[in-house]
């Protein structure tokens, strides 16, 4: 849907647009370009190289030192890892950016009162699929609960000991989810499946899943002691960083599993790190991390990974 708006938006310009594309992967080349031939094509522009579109794929991130590469663009184009704020976005704005462009849901990266005093206007992705994310936490708490990870591991060297790889029923588990939008809603559905119970903290509770049979509590303090997983969908505000923190941590249940597919820094890395030493935590079950900007996205294994808490 991103990529259909963006293009329309900028086709309808008579005079050529450059776009500055941040953050830039192969595969956002071949979608993007792709995209750009069939959206050329429904409006009568021509072909992709048509003067009206010019993209510049940067593979480096958004950030003040990188600003310059924007010089020229109208659009600048960027994902969850390009730093937005004031500066950069005033920089934007001296070089006659109107347009950011993010090709993700969240947008805790960008200073929108910086980009509204600097005349520039923001798009973000509406939704992702919310079945693909749903079902990849679902993925993540059955990786971790039986240990699939550690057995891959052992079966690579020739190790088929059981020893330390029982699982547990999820049948019969309380799951707790913080935050039931689009995401939300479909992991429960999904986890409604196995037979489990049900608990929900949203500030807007969910009827559909009231229906279903799922009990919204008042705040996520209250399923923490309650919860054998507890998954987070939620995006990252103020308000939200570091929710689960060592605190919460120690309130929950024994052998409660964790599982974050939303934003990294809704938890304490080393208030995890901490809880799964300790043994009072069961698992983690993340495809985020706080400090992701230098490391996801990128080949680093010819020179390793410096950061202590991975």
């Amino acid at each position: 849907k991103l990529i259909r708006f963006f293009f329309m938006t900028l086709l309808e310009q008579s005079t050529p647009v450059e776009v500055a594309f941040f953050s830039a992967k192969a595969y956002d080349r071949t979608f993007f370009d792709q995209a750009g031939v069939e959206l050329n094509a429904l409006t009568g522009k021509g072909s992709y190289n048509a003067p009206n579109l010019r993209i510049n794929y940067i593979e480096n991130r958004l950030f003040l030192e990188t600003v310059e590469l924007a010089r020229g663009a109208r659009v600048v184009c960027c994902f969850v890892n390009d730093q937005l704020d004031a500066a950069v976005l005033e920089r934007l704005g001296l070089y006659g950016v109107q347009l950011v462009a993010m090709r993700c849901a969240g947008y805790n990266n960008i200073d929108l009162k910086a980009a509204n005093a600097n005349r520039i206007a923001v798009v973000r992705v509406p939704a992702y699929s919310p079945q693909a994310v749903a079902e990849h936490a679902a993925f993540l708490l059955g990786c971790v609960n039986r240990r699939l990870h550690k057995a891959y591991n052992r079966i690579r060297d020739d190790n088929y000991c059981l020893d330390g790889l029982v699982g547990r029923d999820i049948h019969g588990m309380t799951i707790g989810i913080i935050g039931t939008g689009k995401i939300g809603q479909c992991f429960a559905k999904i986890m409604n499946g196995f037979g489990v119970t049900l608990l929900a903290c949203d500030i807007c509770p969910n009827s559909e899943l009231e229906q279903l049979g799922v009990k919204f509590v008042n705040s996520p303090v209250e399923l923490f002691p309650l919860c054998d997983v507890i998954s987070l969908h939620c995006p990252l505000f103020d308000s939200t960083y570091h929710m689960i923190d060592a605190i919460a941590i120690a309130s929950m249940k024994p052998g409660c599993i964790l599982i974050n597919t939303s934003r990294g820094a809704l938890i304490d890395t080393q208030a995890l790190i901490e809880g799964i030493k300790s043994h009072h935590l069961g698992g983690a079950g993340i495809d985020v991390y706080e400090n992701e900007a230098e490391i996801f996205f990128r080949d680093l294994s010819s020179i390793g990974i410096h950061d202590e808490s991975l």
